[in-house]
């Protein structure tokens, strides 16, 4: 086997959105044309009775929005694309920017009608700042929405990243005909599918072919005009501009009607980067290091909830796995084997042999990680920007049902690793406190919690504006800080300190009066440490 090639081959990327913009609708139609699934499910519809792949969890199935993300893997054209479906809530961001460390390249759906939107602004800075490459997907093109050109300039005002159109749309709305390839000079005409793959149609490869105005009437000339007003404004497509994360290519479409979706695909198989080197705490990897590496980017508890199983999802960052290899746990210190790796369609999941760097493998767990954990052949690494954030909803966790309390305890263990919260304790253990970035989360660990361990709890409100780490060099000063404001105070999972901040006034005051406690709002603090 030609481990190079093997390398080559990946694809890894994440689909993020701000919510409702049809991101979980368009991964389906990815799936659709990549022969992964034969017919797509609808988010939520009353005419598709079929749920989607990458919505498996029955919570997602009743309120029609994703809260984790989805791994889904496939084969298409000869490479191998692992696609991640994020939620596109801002309470669930979390596990977003956690899976934005996993990819090598992200598809942005954006909403013809609604354009930019504020959650849409964030996860932009996330790819932003680790120079991620960015295709854009415009749409719901079927919809009557904004003018194409407003939108291509929103996305430069709002994203502060230069655009240029890959494919564009044949009208809007009602009249939305098909999208020209900008990439491939070719033209592509769908019939409306709202579940099955439809026929490519007819394809043109030059819009002086006479046929364009047989097939589009009036359209016709709007679109030549259009495509040369394009090629007049915008520079023309360099690949190696989107892949320094400079240029974000944009697509028009429907998903929900497969209008633009296979030009979608085919070009990004074609410029999407392949699998690229991961920082760690003393050097860079490369992909093509020999010696395998992987991190732990997302724990998902009850995959099966006939087996109970806890699932770690790991992205291979160099060499090769292989099933029934013993690696090195950096954090634990000690060799594990795994003897029935995983690739995953959502909740489905295939026995697999090995895996290469870009691949994102699903590794059954009895409590041996968390997330940030680091495999390697022996090396003692640690990869960085997994952080878990400083929450900044509270609650106490209070027992219903006493019969259940070893029930309750074990879920909201299994539930807090999976990073969608955060689990404090203080007085010895005896009061459990749980943080979020966002207060969806709390219904979603009560559901959880309720159908997957038959435990029922109710949450007391606390008045806290926000959870920091705190560390400090000098003891005396510690214990100082920590004799006054016992009440303020928590361990984490790891039993690291945690000082609950009552307002920002306050926490502003604290830090001002005590420059010698150092107060940390990412737990990447602890990399390096014996968490």
């Amino acid at each position: 086997m030609d481990y190079s090639k093997e390398i080559e081959k990946r694809r890894t990327f994440a689909i993020i959105s701000h919510p409702d913009a049809g991101k979980t609708t368009l991964t389906e139609k990815l799936l659709l044309f990549g022969g992964a699934i034969q017919v797509a499910g609808a988010v939520k519809s009353n005419k598709i009775k079929r749920s989607t792949a990458s919505d498996f969890m029955e919570i997602e199935k009743q309120r029609g929005i994703s809260v984790a993300t989805s791994v889904m893997g496939f084969d298409y054209r000869g490479l191998r694309i692992n696609l991640l479906d994020t939620p596109g809530h801002k309470d669930f961001a979390e596990d977003t920017y956690r899976t934005l460390t996993a990819v090598d390249s992200v598809i942005l759906v954006i909403d013809s009608v609604k354009g930019v939107e504020a959650q849409t602004e964030k996860l932009m800075e996330v790819c932003r700042m680790r120079q991620t490459p960015v295709i854009v997907f415009i749409n719901k093109m079927d919809r009557e929405g904004k003018n194409p050109f407003e939108l291509l300039d929103e996305l430069e005002e709002k994203l502060n990243i230069t655009v240029r159109p890959l494919s564009w749309p044949v009208s809007i709305g009602t009249s939305f005909k098909g999208v020209y390839n900008l990439y491939d000079r070719s033209l592509y005409l769908f019939n409306p599918g709202e579940i099955k793959l439809t026929s490519d149609g007819v394809a043109i490869d030059d819009l002086s072919n006479l046929l364009v105005d047989r097939f589009l009437g009036e359209h016709a000339s709007q679109l030549r005009h259009d495509v040369e007003l394009i090629d007049g404004v915008y520079p023309p497509f360099e690949q190696q501009q989107y892949l320094n994360g400079n240029v974000a290519p944009v697509f028009f479409g429907s998903a929900i009607n497969n209008f633009g979706v296979r030009e979608l695909l085919d070009t990004f198989v074609t410029i999407a980067p392949t699998p690229g080197p991961r920082p760690a705490d003393s050097r860079t990897i490369a992909p093509h290091e020999r010696d395998f590496s992987g991190f732990v980017f997302k724990i998902h508890a009850n995959l099966d909830p006939r087996h109970r199983d806890r699932i770690a999802f790991l992205r291979v960052c160099s060499g090769k796995f292989d099933r029934n290899k013993f690696y090195h746990h950096v954090r634990l210190g000690k060799a594990l084997r795994f003897r029935s790796p995983a690739s995953f369609m959502a909740r489905e999941k295939t026995l697999i042999e090995d895996a290469f760097p870009g691949d994102v493998i699903g590794l059954y767990d009895t409590g041996n990680f968390k997330i940030g954990d680091t495999l390697t052949e022996g090396e003692t690494i640690l990869f960085q920007g997994i952080p878990n954030f400083s929450p900044e909803f509270f609650k106490e966790v209070i027992n219903t049902d006493p019969m259940k309390t070893k029930q309750l305890a074990k879920g909201i263990q299994q539930l807090t690793d999976e990073g969608v919260a955060q689990l404090f304790t203080q007085n010895q253990g005896n009061r459990k406190i749980i943080g979020t970035v966002g207060e969806l989360q709390f219904d979603v660990i009560q559901y959880r919690l309720l159908h997957e361990y038959g435990a029922s709890c109710r949450f007391n409100q606390l008045s806290f504006f926000k959870a920091c780490w705190i560390t400090s060099e000098d003891e005396r000063k510690m214990e100082a800080f920590c004799r006054y404001k016992t009440e303020l105070l928590a361990a984490d999972k790891d039993n690291n300190l945690v000082f609950f901040a009552e307002s920002k006034w306050r926490l502003e005051r604290e830090m001002e009066d005590n420059p010698g406690i150092r107060f940390h709002f990412t737990s990447e603090f602890k990399i390096g440490a014996s968490n």
